[in-house]
């Protein structure tokens, strides 16, 4: 048997979860984050160096915990998705996403036939326990897979409502840098203009029913966000861990030793 998607039942349960994004494509960060006890962690191969080996060293080094492994593709390509998935990913976020149709699409390519057009290798893949797990894996894949659309674009906002209506997208992600850099004001999560238009999103998102994903922003907490209505929340990436405690304490070091 192919494990139980935890995050999707935690949701489900109505609890909030505390993710970390993976940039490095290093297993060994992804342990250390596991241990740490996030709940959920993306794999990012939108913007991070990792390739398919070291996305599966990743996950093998997550296995042993209580952490779903969500995977960002780099675009909403079908083959991309469909390796991703094949490797183990629990769940799949497409990047700027702007219409039902791209919403439809990147549900089908998640999805075996009829309701979809995945690919089938059940029998070798390591999703399904490379061929041990595959009657349960065919049976069972579709309802504990996560399908998460990214919402970052004004085409994409302006669609809010026609994308979650989508059967088969689980989630709405909000990527406030690509929402404030669209706007003109790049860097500026925390510009009044930016502020007003992710708070117009996060209700939208709310009423259409969907759960709703986002990273931090500029002077907020995680709590902050689950407070205002997030189910999942980034609270950094291994590369950002790393940067701040190493240049927190340089900092300290040159400010006694000057």
């Amino acid at each position: 048997m192919f494990r139980e998607n935890s995050l999707k039942k935690k949701l489900a349960e109505g609890k909030k979860a505390l993710g970390c994004w993976l940039s490095l494509g290093n297993a060994m960060t992804a342990e250390i984050i596991g241990l740490a006890g996030y709940e959920w962690v993306m794999i990012d191969h939108e913007h991070g160096p990792g390739d398919f080996q070291s996305a599966i060293a990743q996950m093998q080094a997550l296995a042993a915990f209580d952490t779903t492994c969500l995977f960002r593709v780099p675009w909403n390509d079908p083959v991309y998705i469909k390796r991703a998935l094949d490797a183990g990913a629990e769940g799949i976020m497409a990047p700027m996403i702007e219409s039902a149709a791209e919403a439809k699409a990147a549900v089908a390519a998640c999805r075996y036939p009829p309701n979809g057009i995945r690919g089938a290798a059940v029998s070798s893949v390591r999703a399904a326990n490379y061929g041990m797990a595959e009657a349960d894996y065919v049976e069972r894949a579709e309802a504990e897979l996560m399908i998460v659309c990214q919402i970052e674009t004004p085409t994409g906002i302006n669609n809010i409502e026609e994308i979650a209506a989508v059967e088969g997208v689980d989630m709405l992600f909000v990527g406030p840098s690509d929402i404030s850099t669209n706007m003109g004001h790049a860097r500026q999560r925390d510009h009044p203009e930016v502020k007003a238009v992710l708070a117009d999103v996060e209700t939208r998102i709310k009423a259409a029913g969907k759960w709703m994903g986002t990273v931090l922003r500029f002077g907020l907490d995680p709590q902050d966000l689950f407070d205002v209505g997030y189910d999942i929340v980034s609270g950094g990436s291994d590369s950002a861990h790393i940067r701040n405690g190493a240049v927190a304490q340089v900092k300290r070091h040159r400010e006694k030793n000057r």
